[in-house]
């Protein structure tokens, strides 16, 4: 047997997670919608570990990858957020939603080209946490009963907010070498985010944990890198 079937497979079920989340948010069932980005998240993380693991990682592979990304974690993450409420603004949810995966688009293309310049960190929150992040809160709110009226037009520039965190020149911690300094103050901010989203989701708790980690993650980052910045540490 062929071992590049193996990586290839699961970056395959990549993009048949993507494409289900798609197709059941446009049925109206955002519960699945959310669940089929998770799954290709699982499947993102394995392909990767199984073609080094078996010794068969190609350019095909890395192109594939991108490719399943941009519509796993760029596309079905816009849709699910328009169906959730973006549709009830417009023109504005529109660009919100579209803004998102363009986004998405261009973290995936820098990262790309920067492989072999970055090391350490990522730069700009990854588009896989990106996409997890609508998907986890979406079940969040759905779990808990959350009406997002109440928020009126701070969803869409939430949705906005994160997408740009993907394009920024923010440096998220990669978890696989030395990166940048990881400051205490940046770490209990992402444990009071962590602990509050866990206080306000326990009716749904299994939800606000997943939502937790993505969103204490997302604010380390921001919190962590200007620490760096003004002090100068790397």
């Amino acid at each position: 047997m062929n071992k590049s079937l193996v990586p290839n497979g699961l970056t395959s079920m990549n993009l048949v997670f993507g494409m289900c989340s798609i197709i059941s948010t446009f049925g109206g069932d955002l519960f699945w919608g959310a669940v089929c980005i998770l799954l290709a998240l699982v499947a993102d993380g394995l392909d990767g570990r199984s073609a080094r693991a078996l010794n068969v990682s190609s350019e095909i592979g890395k192109e594939m990858d991108s490719l399943c990304d941009l519509v796993s974690f760029g596309a079905a993450p816009a849709m699910l957020a328009y169906k959730l409420q973006l549709a009830d603004f417009g023109i504005f949810g529109c660009v919100a939603a579209v803004f998102f995966a363009l986004c998405g688009m261009w973290r995936l293309a820098r990262f790309n080209v920067n492989t072999t310049v970055v090391h350490g960190y990522f730069m700009g929150l990854a588009i896989p946490a990106g996409g997890c992040l609508i998907a986890t809160s979406t079940l969040l709110i759905n779990a808990v009963g959350y009406d997002l009226s109440q928020l009126s037009y701070l969803y869409p520039i939430l949705v906005m907010i994160v997408a740009y965190l993907m394009v920024s020149t923010v440096h998220y911690p990669d978890f696989k070498g030395d990166g940048e300094r990881m400051n205490a103050v940046a770490k209990l901010v992402a444990a009071a985010v962590f602990a509050t989203i866990l206080w306000f989701g326990s009716e749904g708790i299994g939800y606000a944990v997943l939502f937790g980690i993505f969103a204490a993650y997302a604010v380390f980052g921001i919190i962590n890198h200007g620490i760096n910045l003004l002090t100068g540490d790397k």
